[in-house]
């Protein structure tokens, strides 16, 4: 059985946080069309269980700078989430954290890939 490297969960995290970051900010735009489209924060949810599965892979084998974005910028995207879901209350934390997930997933896929070479 072939092990998955960390690059792949790298390259697999910052495709999430990319896809979901742009979610977030293009998404308001596309509500003000006539579209009939509706926030749901279950999309969201989503993105951020695919983010999850990604750094609980690489925070293990991950140095302490990218382990501690990874976790922070994690965090702020569940805390934005869940008040959205539980409390209808949007925040922007959801923002800050993906771009430091993209970051920490960066950081982390030149470092891995700076060992292999």
């Amino acid at each position: 059985m072939k092990k998955i490297s960390t690059s792949f969960y790298d390259i697999l995290g910052i495709s999430s946080a990319t896809i979901c970051l742009v979610h977030c900010l293009i998404f308001p735009l596309l509500t003000i069309l006539p579209l009939g489209l509706s926030h749901n924060p279950i999309i969201d949810l989503l993105f951020a269980s695919i983010g999850l599965f990604a750094i609980l892979k690489i925070i293990k084998k991950s140095a302490l700078l990218v382990s501690s974005i990874l976790v922070v910028s994690m965090a702020l995207i569940w805390i934005s989430i869940l008040t959205e879901l539980f409390f209808e209350i949007h925040l922007d934390l959801i923002y800050f954290g993906g771009i430091g997930m993209i970051i920490g997933h960066l950081i982390n896929y030149k470092l891995h890939r700076k060992q292999n070479h």
